[in-house]
């Protein structure tokens, strides 16, 4: 983007500033200044609707200012890039201006990303980007490469998941705002750390949301599950897109993010030849292309769609990775048992089989939750493009309690999901506290200030909760009680069995990064034959000469299971039964020889993991 292109308030310097704004339902325009001299300028209108004046001296950075409207209403900016007084405030003129030292940085292949999502407020007890930094150390010891911010934009109050932002290009606040936000992103990148943002394209927050007041943002056509659908492919739809593809270019240039996660794109509504999606991927790598660092675009989606991932010429829309929710689910079930909601569809080993050998579970088949078929094959996406967990925000705050995996199963039931995840050809996402077993829970909360907005949230929750037949009234998501739970306690992880556990992620991790056969992410060096009678997922991962087999063992009983393994010499290299990791201790030897299959004695909710010898 030029900077005569850029929406919003452009500092020009030497007190100078341009101004940009869509409003073709406004009649007349003005910039109202607050500070450091209050006046009002009236903006220039063109054919296309945007109002803009190319210099207005006397206006600095900390300048405080609204537009006002046929004058009368008197509204934020809505590419405002700073609410120092939050949503009802007024927008503040920032310098983008920044002493990066990330120079050197070029970013990572997407094979390499192990994904440690977190949320600004509760990952710390400051809540804040530089609250962050002291933890980076951590992450790197832990074997992270990559952090994932959820949604940092604007949103009502201090408290927040972030998919309530109303000012798309504004840091929060309370967060630290956008130099808060610099810093974190610098030091990431300096000691070797890719950097993750969440953004949400496919609504706005409802309070403090002003954008119809200056144009068609909206639509009436469709409706999603938290408010209006933003208008993609209706009239003036060229330029609802054109804001949205400037803002994911705003936090890949300005903020040196890496990868844009693109939260919920099932719940982007839009029938036009050329979707908004793929409109987005092309903009966006036609314009990192030529960057000297690696840039990403990673979708959200429960529609099962491999359009999300295949390439322009093969009629895909062109991102980069897609989250994979159902290899979650398939892992989830096995594990706890659970069957309502959308679990009902799960509970085999066959359905974990098919998501490791292909990717989506439900390519076509009947599903009983959606009463109808679902999805797509997946078939021929490749494995680094599917982003795997046991767990994340979603998972865990869309349940009534709001529970971890740790308060729902045994230390080694989270050890045989850890196992799962990270020995898995996809790329790992991990959730913040999950690496040693967190006990606080991760509720819903926000801060909202309208009574009306606030009881229909409480309202809504209740609902989402009802086809899962849950027991209890979910935590008050006003409440910041609620909030406050969902802070981590990272003092745990030199504790008892959550010392231990931490040990056993880095360990899975350290294998992964440096085994070939677990490094390369690959379906097609992939063996998984379905052994549901046994309960047991065998995988078998290869890389030239380097060999793997791995055998998950997901029922109450240590079983004797002959399993298919190839003809040669084994030796073990990890054993989750074993005493180091607070197991029962090992039955199995350290090393086995089969002449094309063998009996593997595997305990009760363990896993095995062999090499084979060269």
């Amino acid at each position: 983007m030029k900077l005569d292109d850029r929406l919003g308030a452009s500092y020009l310097g030497d007190d100078r500033c341009r101004f940009l704004v869509w409003a073709p339902l406004a009649r007349t325009l003005e910039v109202h200044i607050l500070s450091p001299l209050e006046r009002l300028v009236p903006l220039e209108k063109d054919d296309r609707g945007y109002y803009q004046a190319s210099c207005i001296e006397g206006v600095e950075p900390g300048s405080l200012y609204f537009y006002r409207l046929d004058g009368k209403k008197e509204r934020p900016d809505p590419a405002s890039r700073f609410q120092p007084d939050g949503v009802h405030g007024p927008s503040q003129v920032v310098d983008s201006y920044f002493t990066w030292e990330d120079e050197d940085w070029s970013g990572l292949a997407l094979q390499d990303y192990i994904i440690y999502e977190l949320h600004v407020g509760a990952f710390t007890r400051e809540g804040t980007f530089d609250a962050i930094i002291p933890y980076i150390d951590y992450m790197i010891e832990l074997g992270i490469t990559a952090v994932e911010l959820m949604p940092v934009t604007q949103f009502p109050g201090s408290r927040n998941w972030g998919y309530d932002g109303v000012y798309p290009f504004a840091v929060q606040d309370s967060y630290g705002g956008p130099e808060g936000l610099k810093r974190l992103v610098n030091e990431c990148h300096r000691k070797g750390l890719a950097v993750i943002l969440d953004v949400v394209y496919n609504h706005l927050g409802p309070e403090g949301n002003h954008l119809a007041d200056f144009g068609p943002y909206f639509t009436d056509h469709y409706k999603t599950p938290w408010g209006a659908a933003l208008n993609f492919d209706g009239a003036k739809s060229d330029e609802v897109r054109r804001f949205f593809v400037d803002n994911a270019l705003y936090w890949l240039t300005d903020f040196h993010v890496d990868t844009l996660r693109l939260d919920a794109l099932h719940a982007i509504l839009d029938i036009s030849a050329r979707p908004f999606i793929e409109e987005l991927a092309a903009s966006v790598h036609a314009q990192t292309a030529d960057w000297h660092r690696k840039v990403y675009l990673i979708g959200e989606s429960s529609a099962n769609d491999a359009r999300l991932v295949r390439p322009h010429e093969q009629g895909g829309y062109g991102l980069d990775a897609v989250w994979n929710d159902e290899f979650h689910h398939s892992l989830h079930v096995l594990l706890t048992g659970e069957h309502t909601g959308y679990y009902q569809d799960f509970g085999q080993i066959r359905h974990l089989a098919k998501a490791f050998r292909e990717g989506f579970v439900y390519s076509g088949e009947y599903s009983v939750y959606r009463q109808r078929r679902h999805g797509v094959s997946s078939v021929d996406i490749p494995a680094h493009r599917f982003v795997v967990c046991a767990q994340n925000h979603d998972q865990i705050g869309n349940r009534a309690g709001s529970e971890r995996l740790s308060q729902l199963v045994s230390l080694e039931e989270l050890k045989l999901a850890a196992g799962v995840v990270i020995l898995s050809p996809f790329v790992l996402l991990l959730f913040m506290g999950e690496e040693y077993g967190e006990t606080a829970p991760f509720p819903y909360f926000v801060s909202h200030s309208e009574p009306e907005l606030i009881e229909a949230v409480r309202w809504g929750r209740r609902q989402e909760f009802a086809a899962f037949q849950w027991q209890g009234e979910p935590a008050d998501p006003q409440d910041e009680v609620t909030f406050l739970s969902a802070k981590v306690n990272r003092d745990l992880c030199y504790e008892g069995h959550h010392r231990i556990l931490f040990e056993f992620y880095k360990e899975l991790i350290r294998l992964r990064k440096e085994i070939p056969a677990l490094a390369s992410l690959s379906k097609e060096t992939l063996e998984v034959p379905d052994r549901e009678e046994e309960r047991v997922l065998f995988i078998r991962r290869w890389n030239g000469s380097s060999e793997i087999m791995m055998a998950f063992n997901f029922s109450t009983e240590r079983v004797n299971a002959m399993l298919p393994v190839p003809a040669g010499q084994w030796s073990k290299l990890l054993d989750s039964a074993d005493k180091l990791w607070e197991g029962n201790g090992s039955t199995s030897p350290e090393r086995l020889y089969s002449e094309g299959q063998c009996t593997m004695t595997i305990d009760a909710k363990s896993f095995l993991l062999y090499k084979k010898d060269n």
